[in-house]
């Protein structure tokens, strides 16, 4: 072995070893580096809840079908199993209820669902007529009039539909919506 053989083997030998301790040393500082990072925190553009505008009404107006379409089918087996098989003929709404004679279990589900916190109570019932009403004025306060018309004429359709005045719980509600969107209509409550 000549003597240029072991200095090219000792010079390949200190690269080697040299290439090694420098990647060590480079490994070690990119982890101490990644290390002095460590989480950066960035806050998230979060929106002020009073810049938030209800805009989507055909889903409020969906909800609303969609819970009137249920407690319609509850109210009507409510006043299939009230009436049975009756089948005379009325002349007017108010006819039908006047002999009815109800089990006790009927009644109470009928007080509890007229309430004042059930479903068909005054102010249960009063802000789906107001919801319903904004929804299908677009949110347009400045409609709030036709929507009242509307409602005083739905009250008027249905007294004459039951024949005579109708029971007071309903005389209330109506009164309960219809300041309720005066009071929309005149900028005193929101949406």
């Amino acid at each position: 072995m000549s003597v240029n053989g072991v200095t090219n083997s000792m010079a390949s030998s200190y690269t080697s070893a040299t290439n090694a301790a420098t990647k060590s040393a480079e490994t070690v500082a990119k982890k101490s580096a990644a290390e002095d990072v460590g989480v950066v925190y960035e806050p998230s553009k979060a929106k002020d809840s009073k810049d938030k505008k209800m805009t989507d009404y055909s889903s409020i107006v969906s909800g609303l079908k969609q819970e009137l379409s249920t407690k319609n089918q509850q109210l009507q087996n409510l006043v299939t199993q009230l009436l049975g098989k009756q089948a005379k003929k009325y002349t007017s709404l108010s006819d039908l209820f006047k002999n009815l004679n109800p089990d006790a279990a009927t009644v109470a589900q009928a007080q509890k669902d007229i309430g004042e916190d059930g479903y068909w109570g005054v102010e249960q019932t009063s802000d789906r007529l107001v919801s319903m009403a904004q929804a299908l004025s677009g949110g347009d306060a400045s409609k709030a009039d036709e929507m009242i018309a509307a409602v005083k004429k739905g009250f008027e359709q249905a007294t004459k539909a039951w024949g005579e005045d109708l029971p007071d719980i309903c005389k209330q509600t109506i009164d309960a919506a219809v300041k309720k969107l005066t009071d929309w209509r005149d900028g005193i409550t929101a949406e």
